[in-house]
């Protein structure tokens, strides 16, 4: 997957849904932006909080990829992707994710809610992650349906501002990078 850098906060204090510096025709150039767990981390993480909600993100992610969860992508939104310390003089709370996965081979949709239900219950409290699901096998219309839901919710702020997205691949094959450069900045380190 080829990933773009995550344009800077608007005006707005919002990713903005099509990135200035890009032609609107071009794909890469409108949200979800495709990018990598690298640059998450290097982009947001900015704060105490914003590494909090970080490194619980990254232990989502391996918790996924503990019940074979390792084939699709997710979308990031919610306070972590805006500057809420001016827009609300406040620091974000969590990071929204939408999983879109396929399912491992021999497993069934009831053998990942089962063994997943440690992770998937309750992950503002233990990830700081509000986390929702959808399986890539599902029928095309459902699939159109739920990202159709999707992408109006994340589209806009409550507000009706335009905002952009996230998408980063759920290969675990960058994660590692991820929490060195996350623990790098933690200590102050430049990556």
């Amino acid at each position: 997957m080829s990933t773009v850098p995550i344009p800077k906060w608007n005006a707005q204090g919002v990713l903005p849904p099509i990135d200035p510096t890009g032609a609107p025709t071009n794909p890469s150039a409108r949200s979800p932006y495709r990018t990598s767990l690298v640059n998450v981390v290097l982009h947001f993480n900015t704060t105490p909080e914003r590494a909090k909600i970080l490194e619980g993100f990254l232990r989502y992610r391996e918790a996924l990829h503990g019940l074979g969860l390792a084939r699709g992508f997710q979308w990031l939104d919610g306070s972590m992707l805006e500057n809420t310390e001016i827009l609300e003089q406040r620091a974000p709370k969590d990071v929204d994710v939408v999983t879109f996965y396929y399912l491992p081979a021999g497993k069934t949709q009831t053998d990942i809610m089962t063994a997943g239900m440690p992770v998937l219950v309750n992950t503002k409290d233990q990830y700081k992650v509000d986390a929702y699901m959808v399986e890539l096998g599902s029928p095309a219309e459902t699939l159109v349906e739920r990202s159709r839901y999707w992408y109006s919710m994340w589209s806009h702020r409550r507000n009706g501002l335009w905002k952009g997205y996230i998408e980063v691949d759920l290969d675990p094959a960058g994660d590692e990078a991820a929490k060195k450069n996350l623990a790098m900045n933690a200590e102050g380190a430049k990556p």
